[in-house]
């Protein structure tokens, strides 16, 4: 292996690694991130066997996650003539990525995070006490607070990237 290659694999793996950890942070497991990442960099769509191989991972480990990557819209299947064999590729547009995982962790987190809110305020409305009119108040603030952070996440994630980042540097 020449030292250019060693380079690239090592720079690499750090890349798988560091994601992985990230990926935690936007509510995925860690290897579901080390997977996107490894399809993210890989000059040529990898199979299930590759993934497995590279990171070292179980046959069902790798078919489960790379089956939720597909089902968040970060991956798709390449299906090659005259293989059985599935082949993955990753989205590769940064911005499509954002959009994807924004929109994913909405509706899986601040959705039923809100429905929540507007439950506990409904359902605390007639409440006379003054502890229950802080805790009706307090939980109408936050549902009204949320549903305006969600909009606001959605109109930046509909922006072309382009103007998404004109926006943000008048606004910083």
């Amino acid at each position: 292996m020449s030292e250019a290659t060693q380079q690239l694999k090592a720079a690499r793996d750090e890349f798988v690694a560091q994601w992985g950890a990230l990926g935690t942070q936007w509510g995925i497991n860690r290897t579901m991130a080390q997977i996107h990442a490894l399809l993210m960099t890989a000059p040529e769509p990898p199979s299930t066997d590759d993934v497995m191989e590279e990171l070292q991972i179980s046959r069902g480990n790798a078919h489960t996650n790379l089956k939720e990557l597909v089902a968040w819209g970060l991956v798709r299947v390449v299906v090659r003539k005259g293989e059985r064999r599935e082949f993955f590729e990753a989205e590769k547009d940064v911005w499509k990525i954002f959009t994807i995982v924004a929109r994913e962790r909405k509706r899986r987190e601040i959705d039923p995070a809100l429905e929540v809110l507007r439950r506990c305020a409904e359902e605390s409305q007639s409440i006379e006490t003054a502890e229950g009119r802080a805790f009706h108040d307090q939980m109408k603030q936050l549902g009204e607070f949320v549903e305006f952070a969600s909009r606001m996440a959605d109109k930046v994630s509909a922006m072309k990237y382009g103007f998404a980042l004109q926006m943000a540097s008048k606004f910083f």
